[in-house]
């Protein structure tokens, strides 16, 4: 019974179609780990969506920061003409695929095979133990009737620092952040979102999150996505994911049991950017 984790899909059905194929991907016995950011840039995401939801146990995954703007898209104004995420919020079953959606975990640890799913990245604060503990913060708040009100405070990069929130929703957008969106650090674990391009590329002083000094996390076999100018980037503990499907890349899986590694290529939904790094930090970073 292989356990395939699989990154970034982005609303790519058939390339997810083709990569199953290629596996021979048998949902009796098999298992599927995805990284998060199933909808959202491509052109399928709702038929991403049920096909998961579907799939039941045999597929487990993690909230991406896509999925979780599409859960704030629900509860606040209608999104622009051409959105992609459009089909999802008109179809019909609209109501059962985000109440499934939004009671998806943020991080998954399976101890027996030694693995942690997240979508983006760790602070070097948290261990496992506290990074299950805070995810499961967030979770549950998506799950109650204060969902939508933590959907309208999730947004903005602050507070930069564990520990640095002022309110619960600072605190809970803090642990978003990082689950989701984390790419780069400073030495002190001041989290900083303004720059998406590869290591080499960032401002100085930043480093990418699992490269951060003295990370608690250190210990773990982490897969994550979110990253895709990381391309198949692999460390010893660290297996990235997103090799840029939307982009015009590939969708890749990796075998678990064996580290052996898949991929299809992806026709481009999208044109790929990168946000250039400010030539001066902000004097308060």
């Amino acid at each position: 019974m292989p356990t395939y984790a699989i990154g970034d899909i982005q609303g790519c059905y058939e390339p997810l179609l083709d990569l199953l194929d290629k596996l021979a991907f048998d949902e009796q016995a098999d298992r599927l780990w995805l990284t998060g950011d199933l909808v959202n840039r491509g052109p399928c995401s709702v038929e991403v969506l049920r096909f998961v939801r579907d799939l039941g146990p045999a597929a487990v995954t993690v909230l991406g920061n896509h999925d979780l703007h599409l859960l704030a898209l629900a509860h606040a104004a209608p999104p622009k003409r051409n959105n992609t995420l459009t089909p999802v919020l008109r179809a019909p079953d609209r109501e059962e695929l985000l109440n499934w959606l939004r009671h998806q975990p943020l991080i998954h640890h399976d101890g027996r095979l030694g693995y942690t799913l997240l979508h983006a990245g760790l602070p070097p604060q948290w261990d496992l133990d506290a990074a299950l503990r805070h995810a499961g913060e967030v979770e549950a708040v998506l799950r109650s009737a204060q969902a939508s009100d933590f959907l309208h405070h999730m947004y903005g990069d602050y507070p930069a620092r564990w520990g640095e929130a002022r309110d619960r929703w600072g605190r809970l957008r803090f642990i978003t952040n990082c689950l989701t969106r984390l790419r780069y650090c400073d030495a002190e674990g001041r989290v900083d979102f303004r720059c998406n391009g590869p290591p080499g590329t960032q401002l100085p002083g930043l480093v990418p999150w699992f490269r951060a000094p003295g990370r608690a996390s250190a210990g773990l076999h982490i897969v994550f996505g979110h990253w895709s100018t990381l391309g198949p980037f692999q460390a010893p503990g660290l297996h990235a994911l997103d090799t840029g499907c939307v982009w015009g890349g590939h969708l890749t899986a990796l075998r678990l049991e064996d580290g052996q590694r898949f991929t299809v290529a992806c026709p481009r939904s999208q044109t790929p950017h990168l946000r250039p790094p400010p030539s001066v930090p902000e004097a308060d970073e």
